[in-house]
């Protein structure tokens, strides 16, 4: 017989085997359970308790979220007294569809409600910072600026913070809304009868609140804000994609685009150009009662002492394309000539061969050109564009003092690093400079001081004035703090660029400043114009008389009435003032 059969014919005598026992983990989860379960049935009444409270925070979180603005000055409580007619086509079809098809739209419709709330969360903070709403094409990419600003503003610790808590929350506004409207479906279809009669009662009270127009403090009862806000979304994405492809054609039409060189700015040929954007220097810090005073006799008081240095100015107005941040798009807008209001435009314009303002400089083969960038802190292929041969960025500069909040360094001694590196040396060409000064960036804390010209050195002499000076802290969140520091730092961005002319200026040096963009509205209020001061000043009246026919004001500060041009007028004007012959270059 085989082996294997003898083998098999053999009896068992091997153990029995026990069978195994529950994991720890299994054993400890159904104890815990159970004795869930007896607690419960111990202690009714806190149970019941504890369902409603947490039923109820769903239905107050979802209804909040379906009504919820996206502008901070729109939160009051008649707005979230309304009735949705979201919530009541919500309860209709969840009334109607089975379990499962039921469980899915509640979780997908309540991570859709609660990326709906980032939206308006976002949009919130745009129209405070940038006073426009979130695009939700080209904006994510401002982000990671938002976080370099708080980082620079408020310090590492504080930023890291703030994205943290950015990441957390978006985590809980898509999981707990889910979660919520599961909840709040199960409830419905746990009481069907009621859920019923209750929706058909709603959706009659909608209606007839709709067809009367009834409203509470001003705000309809009946509500579609939510429908509203995607409809909204949904144009501004098909608004976007069809701007980007009208600008492209735009951006190729250029009425001096084949001006030869010759032909442009023939009548400053041997000025000394000068170029400066003022940050954040709205009208605002002109004609607001906080600001106004002390600009508006710091403005007066640098017209006369330029004046006794034979320089004379001629200011007007104009209508910036953007309003409290992205300061690029006004200056791109000022020297371009075209509109560019978001970053699509701008990252188009920056990559086309668009006659800039300071290129036409640059194209005569007249001038030498360069920039004072004291805010650029990486690479900046952007100076392609403007037609300059060299800049100097942040790190270039020599500067070992501290840094003013989000300000690399002072202007003052951003402008006299300007003077010492490339506006003081012997050229056997006149200069035409590109300066964007910093100092009066937001949060506007701490702020710095004029100190002596001859002291400036290498920046240290700030340190104590960094030291005694306010922390972004002490003034971010109030509004009154915030326009009087704001108002300080003009007045302080204004004194060091004048003073600086009257130091350094010669016969022909011709400066050209203006502000990018308005504060934000916590500083310029919800209904500021987004409108900026611009000054030409020049000891050569030929040059201020070029302009006689523009109705501009006399001296730096210009009249209410003066004229207000769109910011991307300027370029034209100016080239056509200047003697620039036209020669279109068209699509």
């Amino acid at each position: 017989m085989p082996v294997f059969t003898r083998l098999r014919q053999q009896p068992d005598t091997s153990p029995e085997v026990e069978p195994e026992s529950p994991a720890p983990q299994q054993e400890a989860r159904a104890t815990l359970r159970t004795r869930f379960a007896d607690w419960r049935e111990r202690h009714p009444v806190p149970v019941r308790v504890v369902r409603w409270t947490i039923t109820i925070l769903a239905a107050v979180l979802v209804l909040g979220a379906l009504v919820l603005p996206n502008k901070e000055s729109a939160l009051h409580a008649e707005r979230f007294v309304r009735i949705p007619v979201e919530a009541v086509l919500g309860a209709a079809v969840a009334l109607v569809l089975p379990r499962r098809p039921r469980i899915i739209v509640a979780v997908v419709s309540g991570a859709a409600l609660g990326a709906l709330t980032i939206l308006n969360l976002l949009d919130m903070g745009f129209w405070e910072y940038l006073g426009r709403h979130f695009n939700l094409v080209l904006d994510w990419e401002l982000l990671p600026d938002a976080q370099s600003y708080v980082q620079d503003s408020m310090g590492r610790a504080v930023a890291i913070g703030a994205t943290v808590g950015a990441f957390v929350l978006v985590f809980l506004l898509l999981s707990v809304m889910a979660l919520a409207m599961v909840r709040l479906s199960n409830l419905l279809a746990r009481n069907k009868q009621a859920a019923t009669r209750g929706t058909l009662a709603a959706a009659v009270v909608w209606v007839l609140c709709s067809a009367l127009g009834l409203q509470l403090g001003g705000t309809p009862l009946a509500s579609d804000r939510a429908a509203g806000a995607v409809v909204l979304q949904a144009k501004g994405v098909r608004q976007t994609l069809k701007d980007e492809a009208d600008f492209q054609k735009i951006a190729k039409v250029d009425e001096f685009g084949n001006t030869p060189p010759s032909q442009l700015v023939p009548d400053l040929r041997g000025k000394d150009m000068i170029f400066t954007f003022i940050e954040s220097y709205g009208r605002s810090a002109i004609e607001d009662p906080v600001e106004a005073p002390g600009v508006d006799a710091t403005l007066d008081a640098r017209t006369k002492a330029l004046a006794k240095a034979g320089f004379h100015a001629k200011s007007g107005w104009l209508t910036s394309a953007t309003y409290g941040g992205s300061s690029w798009l006004g200056h791109s807008t000022t020297m371009s000539g075209l509109w560019i209001d978001n970053q699509n435009r701008y990252r188009t314009v920056m990559a086309s061969d668009h006659l800039s303002l300071t290129k036409a400089f640059a194209k005569t083969g007249d001038w030498d050109t360069v920039g004072i960038m004291p805010g650029v802190q990486k690479g900046w292929p952007e100076s392609k564009f403007y037609g300059l041969q060299s800049y100097r960025n942040a790190f270039q500069m020599g500067y070992k003092g501290p840094k003013f909040s989000w300000s690399t360094m002072p202007d003052q001694y951003a402008l006299q690093a300007f003077q010492n590196l490339e506006h003081g040396k012997k050229r056997s060409k006149p200069l035409m400079s590109l300066v964007i000064l910093t100092s009066s960036h937001q949060p506007w804390a701490p702020i710095p001081k004029m100190v002596p010209w001859n002291d400036l050195g290498d920046g240290s002499v700030f340190n104590a004035i960094h030291a005694a000076g306010k922390k972004p802290a002490d003034i971010i969140a109030s509004s009154p703090k915030s326009q009087a520091e704001y108002g300080k730092s003009v007045q302080y961005s204004v004194t060091a660029l004048t003073q600086w002319l009257e130091r350094y200026g010669n016969d022909n040096t011709v400066l050209v400043f203006l502000g990018d963009h308005q504060p934000i509205a916590r500083v310029s209020g919800n209904h500021a114009s987004r409108d900026v001061p611009i000054s030409i000043v020049a000891k050569d009246p030929k040059v201020l008389d070029k302009i006689s026919s523009w109705g501009w004001t006399d001296g730096l500060r210009p009249a209410h009435n003066a004229p207000v041009w769109q910011m991307s007028a300027f370029r034209d004007k100016f080239l056509t003032a200047y003697g620039s012959t036209p020669h279109p270059k068209k699509n």
